[in-house]
């Protein structure tokens, strides 16, 4: 093998390393702190449903639902990872002194979901209080993990009827993957707050 084919075959591969490295560092959604926690679910088999702690003690209890769309809005997204985590009733993040990774901001009220085939999603938690200070509306953050992207963080679930949500506050959101807005209404003993959520709606550099 004479010495400019070995030079060429050299250059071809590290121009092909360089070109794959870049494409599989492409992100969407612009930075996301704390957004790993997605992953933190452990050994946990994911299901298109769960219940968060405190669930059972804790009023008014809260059923978030709703389908995740693919980018046209209308087919079903599967296997899908949602991971949401809000505050307690007294506007704090709760914690009970052995958490690791994320949960140590976060605390304990999370939790983690993989849409089915109908793309359908449920969480059984309870309605969030605002922070101590009132400086932020009552909320739900919510990131998403789509199976051939990096995860990304969507608008947070807040309440219609929240008089912090003010008309200023509304002017800010960014409606990712869609509004997230909600008037949950009283249905068998809970509030029901249903969002549908279209991946890639509004989020910078999804392809």
């Amino acid at each position: 093998m004479n010495r400019n084919l070995i030079r060429c075959l050299i250059f071809c591969s590290i121009f092909l390393s360089i070109n794959c490295s870049g494409q599989s560092q492409k992100s969407v959604g612009g930075s996301c702190e704390g957004c790993e926690a997605i992953y933190e679910f452990g050994e946990e088999n994911l299901t298109n449903v769960d219940t968060l702690p405190d669930f059972e003690s804790t009023e008014p209890k809260l059923k978030l639902t709703g389908t995740v769309f693919q980018r046209d809005g209308k087919t079903p997204a599967k296997d899908v990872i949602l991971y949401v985590y809000h505050t307690d009733r007294t506007g704090f993040y709760p914690k009970k002194g052995n958490e690791t990774g994320w949960a140590r901001r976060h605390g304990y009220l999370r939790g983690w979901i993989k849409t089915d085939q109908s793309g359908r999603y449920t969480f059984y938690t309870f309605r969030p209080v605002a922070y101590p200070d009132r400086t932020e509306p009552e909320h739900i953050h919510l990131t998403v993990k789509e199976p051939d992207k990096n995860e990304y963080y969507l608008d947070d679930f807040v309440f219609e009827d929240d008089p912090i949500l003010t008309q200023e506050k509304r002017s800010f959101l960014s409606n990712r993957g869609g509004s997230g807005i909600g008037n949950p209404e009283p249905e068998n003993g809970m509030l029901i707050f249903r969002r549908d959520i279209i991946l890639g709606l509004n989020i910078p550099d999804y392809e």
